[in-house]
This record gives structure tokens, sequence and C-alpha cells, in this order.
């Protein structure tokens, strides 16, 4: 493929975020854009270019489309994903991949069927700094972890039938914000052994504030909050056994720092060593989401049909991870 021509479903907010790194990608290019408004795609084409689309069935009709990336509220992804395949399209789908692991494990299934790539836009998996730090875990370099915290929320002010605020589309603050520090503790402790939460729920009983504690492999606990009533810190700390990590903003990170620390004189002084920035071997496009896409074409030129770096597997045990958690906490869905 000298280029690969993107078709991208729905032209709401997170889809203006993806056109502008996809225009940063090499060997990349939007091909169209499809809403069930004709008037919003041609909007949409006429700022980032591609063709207009006034359905999601002539969108993944389109013959110069490769790949469609669903950008739809998480309650229509699976039926979004199961009419790209159908029309022979790889897909790329909006995190969450869908409400519950049942579904899926059902697009997952789909995707097979139809010999398809698959993979949830989880773009934090894929970012040069977070996977840089990854490596550097794992190897022993920066000590053993023992505890990490990780926090995401900011405040949603919307209509009641928002999809942040309406359950039929499944709002929930675990799905939109807690997935992020859940992944992020996934790729740097490993699978989660326990989680226990609490929350805050809505008048229609959806979760607007999570509180998350784990446990993980070796012992290590993890503390892990999403908000959509407060503004966070976005602040993610590891604390090792030989010093702290942190990312000034975890969800868009620049660079990750590891602060060496060393017992000083004195009964219980502990002194900070020189700091060592963590910046990763390749640039970040964009705002991180350009190296989810750098990544879907690496893997469709590959002919693979699952990333490496975002495996069908880590997609379905976080699912498992928020299916539990919704259920502590007595958040169910319409559907």
């Amino acid at each position: 493929m000298e280029s690969i021509g993107w078709g991208i479903l729905a032209t709401g907010k997170i889809a203006h975020a993806f056109a502008r790194d996809l225009a940063l990608v090499p060997g990349a290019h939007l091909a169209a854009a499809g809403s069930r408004r004709l008037e919003s795609a041609e909007a949409f084409t006429a700022e980032y270019g591609g063709t207009a689309h006034g359905s999601y069935e002539a969108l993944v009709a389109d013959p110069d489309v490769d790949v469609i990336y669903i950008a739809t509220p998480h309650a229509l992804h699976l039926d979004n994903a199961r009419l790209a395949f159908e029309a022979g399209k790889h897909v790329l789908c909006e995190k969450p991949l869908t409400l519950d692991v049942a579904d899926a494990e059902e697009m997952v299934r789909l995707a097979g069927v139809h010999d398809r790539f698959l993979m949830e836009a989880m773009w934090t998996a894929c970012h040069p700094v977070i996977r840089a730090l990854r490596e550097q875990i794992w190897s022993g370099e920066l000590g053993t972890p023992r505890h990490l915290h990780a926090e995401l929320g900011f405040r949603v002010d919307a209509d009641p039938d928002d999809r942040m605020l309406n359950p039929e589309l499944g709002a929930s603050a675990l799905l939109d914000m807690g997935i992020y520090p859940l992944t992020v503790a996934h790729l740097l402790l490993g699978p989660a052994e326990q989680l226990t939460a609490t929350a805050a729920l809505s008048d229609r009983g959806i979760d607007l504030d999570i509180a998350i504690a784990g446990r993980y492999p070796g012992g290590a606990l993890a503390t892990m909050t999403a908000s959509m009533t407060s503004y966070s810190s976005r602040r993610c700390e590891i604390a090792t056994d030989r010093g702290r990590i942190h990312f000034d903003d975890f969800h868009h990170p620049t660079q990750a720092v590891f602060v060496p620390h060393a017992p000083g004189p004195g009964s219980w002084v502990v002194e900070p060593g020189e700091p060592m920035v963590l910046l990763g071997e390749e640039l970040v496009i964009g705002q991180g989401y350009g190296n989810e896409i750098a990544e879907v074409g690496r893997c469709l030129r590959d002919d693979l049909r699952e990333s490496p770096l975002v495996p069908h597997e880590q997609t379905l045990t976080l699912l498992r991870q928020m299916d539990e958690l919704r259920a502590q906490v007595g958040v169910t869905f319409p559907s």
C-alpha cells in the first residue's frame, strides 16, 4: 500500500482530533468521512479532505477506503464494526471497544470471520513515551514498582442526552476516563489480580466519579480515579524501591521522569539523585493519535490481523475489569 486510505465514521469531537493527527502521518490519508447527515460530512471533508458520505453504508462501500476509524458513542461500536467488516474494511475502533466484554468478543469473532484487521484505538499503548517507560520498568533498570497512582478527570457540562451523560449511549466516567489509568497500570504493572471500586452515581445511574484500588503481580498496588465532575491533575506517579517516576500529564505525555532516591545522613533521610528523562525513540505524532494510526499502517503492510501493541486479549482483559467494576458500583446500561 503506497498510502492507506482512511474512512472516518462519524464526525464528532474525537473525529476532528483524529483527522488532525492523520494529516501528519506519512503513508496515510483521509479518503472519506461519513455521517448520518450529509451536511455534517461535507463540513468535515471541507476542512480535512476526502469524499463526504451521507450514510455509514455509503462510507464503508467507498472503494478508496482501506480502513474505517469508528468514532461513534460506545453503544454503537459493534453495529458499526459489523457494517465495516461486511464491506471488507479493516477497523480501528474508539475505546472502549464496546460496552461489555461479550460484545467485544463478538467484534473480535467478526473480524476473524471476515479476515480483517481490528484494533481498539487505545493510543496510550502506542505512545512512544509510555512504550519506552514500559521497557525500562520491565527491564528492572528503574527498580521494582510498588505503587502506582493515576487520575484523569474533567468537568462535563453537557445536555442530558449528550453521549457523555446518556446511559443509553454508554455514558460512564469509568469507560470514558477510567480506562486510561487502568490501561497504564496494566501496561506498567501487568494484569490486575484484584480490583475494588466505589463510585458516585448520577440520578440516571451512571458513574460520575469512580475510585479504584488494585493489586497487581508481585504485590504492586495501584490507586486510580476518574471524574466527570472535577478537574484532576492528570498525573501518574509510580513508586519503586529505587525511586519515583512521574508524568506531568500521563494522558498526553511529552516525557516521563525517573528520580532515583538514596539514603542520606541521619535517620529516615532520603535524598533525590539526578533525574533521568525518558522520551522514547520515536517522535510523538500530533497529540498521540498519529502513533496509533502509524501502528495500524504498519500492521496492514505486514498483513497482520491484530497489533502486538494493542492485542485483542489486552483489550478483552481491560473490558473484563470494567465489567467487574461496573457491577461493584451498580452501573448497568439499558442495552
